[in-house]
């Protein structure tokens, strides 16, 4: 979603509340550590687990091993969710980002993305771009993924607000 322009609802928000600024927003979405992301199973269960993000050029990214349940779930529904923010109900900042997760596998995006993973912590995620996905020094292979969001949402607590970022026009 390029340039997205918040739009307050006001029926879940406090009559003082303005709009959470995309910067904002998007401050959470890069800074996090830790998101928590739903597929749906093949029975239409959910599965919810955490897991570690990278947000970038407009799209959430996330890796998963070939076998493990959420990779299993996105072949045969790729729709998820994507959740980051406080647990705490009086303040902070929850972000959702709804989209459909697409396998990155072009080698120069791979090699961007693990660059990235790197930056963002330190060194302490440490991806080599291989055929299809990437490999780590445990010689385990995870498959790479791009959540482009079809809707985001951002939720303010304190002064409670709820934030839906639309295109701009």
């Amino acid at each position: 979603m390029k340039n997205p322009v918040p739009r307050l609802d006001e029926r879940f928000s406090d009559p003082d509340a303005r709009p959470v600024p995309w910067a904002t927003a998007a401050e959470v979405l890069e800074s996090a550590q830790l998101f928590w992301i739903t597929t749906v199973r093949s029975d239409g269960r959910p599965h919810v687990t955490p897991l570690v993000g990278v947000w970038l050029g407009e799209e959430l990214h996330f890796t998963t091993g070939r076998e493990e349940q959420k990779a299993l779930n996105l072949s045969g529904n790729p729709r998820v969710a994507m959740i980051t923010g406080c647990n705490r109900w009086d303040e902070g900042l929850d972000v959702v980002v709804e989209g459909v997760a697409e396998r990155v596998t072009a080698h120069t995006d791979l090699e961007r993305l693990a660059i990235a993973w790197a930056a963002k912590w330190d060194g302490q995620w440490q991806f080599q771009a291989i055929d299809g996905g990437f490999t780590h020094a445990d010689g385990g292979e995870a498959l790479v993924f791009a959540v482009r969001a079809s809707k985001i949402l951002a939720f303010g607590k304190g002064t409670f607000c709820q934030t839906r970022y639309v295109p701009a026009d």
